[in-house]
């Protein structure tokens, strides 16, 4: 059998703070406890706000907790051929739709449509309004002029033709300890409740989603840790693993770490920042401290 892999992915558009401190953590301490492999990837999708800078600032972090992974490091900014493989395979088995309705559109959409029907719209996991479809709000035609004008559009997984498509009830298994030593719960995966989520853009060729499936399957990853806010998203990652064929690995969503206001940190929150708190004299072994681990 083949060792354990871990991985901890963040995405370069910012500092990393004490939440990533402890998943970082977390993944090494549960590879190290398992005889297994750390990979770092960067999850650079987003090129308008990802920089080589920050790129440089997260590893540097990384290497200061003490952190030791495999390289060459994967970044994602390098692999969208592999993405536009995934989609395409996923568009020829008839499950890609393309979307023209904004953001904002959406909003208006569903909130006249919630009067009509005198019942909220439902939402997704994170709060936010289902895709009700382009043609519940624009007409045929204007579908088409926003087709032959060139318009910007996402790709979405059409959610019900892949439910379709996947006979057997999806699930995945849940460690339920922050060794990876307890045997893992299978945990019932939901991924209708995102509706039709989005896999890609007009200007940008993947989506969260539909990348780290591709990059833990290529990668080999074994157990994906990492923090709870994730947790309902590992439905729709389960779904595409199903339709494309790819591994399923094993799963740990850790608590995350909270500010004082309650909420989850930022990276706008720079008195987390891990780079301020070494300004401040903070030690690794601090860090650990903070973050509820032992030294």
């Amino acid at each position: 059998m083949s060792r354990p892999a871990f991985r901890f992915a963040p995405s370069p558009n910012g500092r990393l703070h004490l939440g990533h401190a402890l998943s970082a953590l977390l993944n090494a301490r549960m590879a190290r406890a398992l005889g297994g492999r750390l990979l770092i990837r960067i999850e650079d999708i987003d090129r308008t706000r990802c920089t080589p800078e920050l790129e440089a600032g997260v590893l540097e972090d990384l290497a200061w907790l003490g952190l030791d992974w495999e390289r060459p490091v994967r970044r994602q900014s390098e692999h969208f051929n592999e993405y536009a493989a995934a989609l395409d395979r996923l568009s020829a088995m008839g499950l890609v739709r393309k979307a023209f309705l904004t953001r904002g559109e959406i909003a208006r959409a569903v909130a006249q449509l919630a009067e009509t029907r005198g019942q909220p719209w439902p939402c997704d996991p994170d709060g936010a309004p289902l895709y009700p479809g382009d043609e519940a709000v624009l007409s045929p035609q204007e579908i088409a002029a926003r087709e032959a004008q060139g318009a910007p559009f996402a790709l979405r997984l059409d959610m019900r033709a892949a439910l379709a498509r996947c006979k057997a009830p999806l699930s995945w298994q849940e460690l339920q300890d922050d060794e990876g030593r307890q045997a893992p719960t299978p945990i019932a995966a939901d991924p209708a409740r995102w509706g039709d989520v989005v896999l890609a853009r007009k200007d940008t060729p993947t989506s969260y989603h539909l990348s780290v499936v591709v990059d833990d399957a290529l990668q080999g990853i074994t157990h994906v840790v990492r923090g709870r806010d994730l947790y309902e998203a590992t439905a729709v990652h389960r779904l595409l693993q199903a339709l494309l064929g790819l591994p399923e690995p094993l799963y740990r969503h850790h608590r995350l770490v909270m500010g004082e206001d309650g909420r989850k940190l930022s990276k706008s929150q720079g008195d987390t920042a891990l780079a301020e708190l070494r300004k401040k004299g903070a030690t690794p072994e601090e860090i650990r401290r903070l973050v509820g681990l032992e030294p």
